[in-house]
């Protein structure tokens, strides 16, 4: 006579444990993305650069951009090289670059089939390079020697600005690096290097 309510008390318990275990990775996304935030906006007080690892600011930016990869069904490949030195820089500045170039790469991908994006970390001679492949449809060649100029897009009206990729241009600059644009249908890069001793 009891089992139908002993079988009640196990279904609550079942549906209490399972909102807890939601609760706990609710908090655990939002600590990380309060975390990530407060490195966007904070680190670069004083406006002194520092010894940064790369990487980190990357992770950040990913962090924040997490809802809009989900969303546009993006899969992230990440291949670092962990080895690599520090880089003295701005970092809040930095991660305006990773945020920019993911975020751009993020629109490239609209109704593909298979969305990726792929970020290299390594050596390139004296440099610390980071590259950022997606498989989308490319950037035409005939627009590729435009992509930096202020208030250039390729995006629809209201969705773009143009000033996406000066920035990132801007920035580099400021760091005495560089970056470039290699582009075909199917896969579009973006180089971004920094000497080891900006």
């Amino acid at each position: 006579e009891q089992l139908p309510v002993v079988f009640e008390w196990l279904k609550n318990m079942l549906v209490a444990d399972k909102v807890v275990e939601e609760i706990q990775s609710s908090v655990k996304k939002i600590a990380g993305l309060v975390s990530a935030m407060k490195n966007f906006t904070y680190m670069d007080q004083g406006m002194d650069k520092q010894f940064i690892n790369i990487h980190q600011g990357i992770r950040d930016s990913l962090t924040v951009l997490t809802h809009k990869l989900k969303k546009s069904g993006v899969e992230v490949l990440e291949e670092y090289d962990t080895s690599l030195p520090k880089i003295k820089a701005l970092p809040g500045q930095l991660n305006q670059i990773w945020t920019n170039l993911l975020d751009n790469a993020i629109d490239a991908l609209s109704g593909k089939d298979k969305p990726q994006i792929k970020i290299t970390t390594q050596k390139d001679g004296g440099c610390v390079e980071v590259i950022i492949t997606d498989n989308g449809p490319g950037v035409p060649q005939e627009i590729q020697s435009r992509v930096f100029e202020p208030f250039f897009t390729t995006k629809e009206i209201g969705k773009g600005t143009g000033l996406g990729l000066d920035v990132v241009s801007q920035i580099v600059r400021f760091h005495r690096g560089s970056v470039k644009l290699s582009s075909v249908p199917g896969k579009t890069s973006f180089s971004v290097s920094f000497p080891q001793n900006s």
